[in-house]
């Protein structure tokens, strides 16, 4: 420890030796630093709106369906009305909202076009509480109530069966006994969002859906939310107990992609930590080599005054972790401040359809995740320190008198 403090002054003087040099290596840590920061951020951000998009549409943060369901989204894989026990679960305050719905594949039929896609007849106002459909309505009115016989279309599939606000279109799909049921609906409204979502679904009162395929009260699904998604495993756990005979799975299991876009994003964070290692590495050993062959005589004289190679090398060190964290300091300052600027979002209308392609919306909200920016800095610093092992190895084992005749 002593020879530690003694050597701190002599490392800092040290750096600023050749100022140059130094602000070559910080340049090269900040740069590489303060990318990696900003757009881990960015690409979280990206993972949560599409996570975000995805789950708000209709997924929920999880869903609950008969046995079967899943791999036959059929009328035939229907189910009751929730009981007494799963009621329970689903009124507990870790719960945030719940919705039924039915929800089958259906065909619609106009004036000009004959379309697939799937019918869901919801519950408007608690569907409201779980669902941005109703929020994207640009034309007409929502479903009023679950007896509502108008149904609200996607204005793209509107525009594709070249139909519009008060004309009239059939929906024909399976019905209980296996037969075809069909019934004409009023466009009510059109709603706009995801170009996917617009062509896949079209909504309209439960009771009416379910009167159309004759099942009673029975339902397709349960949708819900959490107040706290770290908790979500065992609440799923809880309500798989509850229902046994039912299939309840969690949103990564429902939307596969939307997971794996998450995933991905976080991946790439740490692919572009590693290229960004590689180039601090480059020109950490080149400066730092430099630094050492043009000190070479200067380590020679202070083994010959005493100084031990240990020394030496915990100089070397002490010099390049100054610098180094230096530099990282300066690199989450710089970071922090740029994502601190970015708060009120980034607007991507001009990337709209390649952002609805990647499953996000037009807005992305960078924010600062403290953990992240911690363990990436420490990242940095460790391998930065680590990476100048090899030049101040090479100082601590310079011979004296050959070093001293180093010119």
């Amino acid at each position: 420890m002593q020879n530690i403090s003694m050597l701190l002054p002599l490392a800092w003087r040290n750096l600023w030796r050749n100022p140059r040099r130094t602000f070559v290596t910080l340049a090269v840590v900040v740069v590489g630093l303060y990318s990696v920061l900003v757009l881990g951020a960015l690409l979280d951000a990206w993972a949560e709106s599409s996570r975000n998009v995805n789950l708000n549409l209709l997924t929920g943060h999880g869903q609950i369906h008969a046995k079967g369901y899943l791999d036959d989204p059929t009328i035939a894989q229907r189910m009751k009305l929730p009981d007494d026990a799963l009621l329970a679960e689903l009124k507990k305050p870790d719960v945030l909202h719940w919705v039924m719905r039915v929800r089958v594949p259906a065909v619609i039929q106009s004036e000009y076009k004959t379309l697939p896609l799937t019918l869901l007849g919801v519950n408007p106002q608690a569907e409201a509480q779980i669902s941005t459909i109703p929020e994207q309505l640009v034309e007409g009115d929502y479903l009023s109530s679950s007896d509502d016989a108008g149904i609200v279309l996607g204005r793209h599939l509107a525009d594709r069966l070249k139909t519009r606000i008060g004309k009239r279109v059939v929906i024909m799909a399976q019905g209980k006994d296996g037969s075809l049921a069909e019934r004409a609906y009023q466009v009510i409204g059109l709603f706009a969002g995801n170009q996917n979502a617009e062509d896949a679904y079209a909504f309209t009162g439960m009771a009416t859906a379910q009167a159309m395929l004759n099942i009673d009260k029975d339902i397709s699904e349960i949708s819900f939310t959490v107040t706290d998604d770290a908790a979500l495993g065992g609440i799923i756990e809880r309500l798989r107990h509850a229902a046994p005979t039912l299939d309840i799975e969690p949103w990564q299991t429902l939307s596969p992609m939307t997971e794996a876009i998450n995933i991905l994003m976080h991946t790439m964070v740490y692919i572009w930590l590693s290229i960004m290692c590689a180039f601090m590495a480059i020109g950490i050993v080149n400066t730092q080599l430099m630094a050492v062959f043009e000190r070479t005589r200067e380590f020679g004289l202070l083994q010959a005054l005493g100084m031990r190679p240990r020394q030496i090398l915990i100089q070397v060190l002490l010099e390049s972790a100054m610098l180094i964290g230096i530099g990282v300091t300066i690199a989450m300052v710089t970071a922090t401040l740029t994502i601190i600027a970015l708060h009120n979002g980034i607007d991507l209308t001009l990337l709209a359809r390649g952002a609805e392609y990647l499953g996000a919306g037009h807005m992305l909200y960078p924010k600062l995740s403290l953990a992240q920016f911690i363990s990436l800095s420490f990242i940095v610093w460790v391998l930065g320190i680590a990476i100048a092992l090899w030049p101040a190895y090479r100082a601590s084992r310079a011979n004296p008198v050959e070093a001293m005749h180093y010119a």
